[in-house]
């Protein structure tokens, strides 16, 4: 998986902020697969990482989980190549 980042200087970015980029990240490559919370907890299954739809949802609408998990579901879906900007 290849992962570029671009980072522009700004201004300093809230927990809350933070937490709400990284949601919007794994919601768009969710959205851009046309994959569910429950397709995704059945190929999170495939690779051993059990999670329900339901605390799937409850964790990305937090936007509240670790860098692991938020690779499991990279993996899980496909995604070989991911592309970060903050504006």
């Amino acid at each position: 998986m290849m992962i570029s980042i671009m980072i522009y200087e700004g201004a300093m970015k809230t927990d809350k902020e933070w937490a709400d980029q990284v949601k919007g990240i794994l919601k768009a490559e969710l959205k851009r697969r046309n994959v569910t919370y429950e397709q995704l907890a059945h190929r999170l299954g495939e690779l051993g990482v059990q999670e329900s739809p339901e605390n799937i949802a409850n964790k990305v609408s937090r936007g509240k989980f670790t860098a692991v998990f938020l690779m499991q579901c990279l993996e899980a879906i496909g995604c070989k190549t991911l592309s970060l900007t903050t504006e």
